[in-house]
């Protein structure tokens, strides 16, 4: 499967798009929608350039939710998962118990365990961010089919 407008529109919405290298609230430089990859002080990105390195970026995303989980995923869940993993990256997918859930097709304590993943590390401290909590609740309601757009 692959990830749908709607869960474009979830990233799109909570990364936002700088087109000059910021570094985010865990110190990652950063551009377009929150690509990390070989992004280095005073990049600059074009909106046309940070489109198609999103739609590039989406595509391994969803190759990594696709061949970590074992069971059958439905649109909103496959959106939720790729946006999760995008924002969190593949070693956290693997290791997590939301992928323990999700290859036991034990799809309902799913949304809890993806709300967990809301803190990053600031300034050397790991705290909860409002925009990961809010993040997190989306997915949460992607995965189970409901209006996030809300949040």
């Amino acid at each position: 499967m692959k990830i749908s407008k709607e869960g474009i529109a979830l990233i799109k919405k909570f990364e936002g798009c700088e087109l000059t290298a910021y570094k985010c609230a865990a110190g990652v430089w950063t551009k377009g929608y929150g690509s990390t990859w070989g992004v280095r002080e005073g990049d600059t990105i074009t909106q046309e350039e940070a489109d198609a390195l999103l739609e590039k970026e989406l595509e391994k995303y969803t190759d990594f939710v696709n061949n970590a989980v074992t069971q059958p995923l439905n649109q909103n869940q496959i959106d939720a998962m790729v946006s999760w993993t995008y924002n969190l990256g593949p070693s956290n997918l693997k290791s997590s118990t939301a992928l323990k859930l999700l290859n036991l097709a034990e799809y309902e304590g799913v949304p809890a365990q993806l709300k967990r993943w809301n803190k990053a590390t600031v300034n050397g401290e790991r705290k909860v961010l409002d925009g990961l909590v809010r993040r997190r609740e989306a997915e949460a309601l992607m995965f189970e089919g409901k209006k996030w757009e809300h949040i």
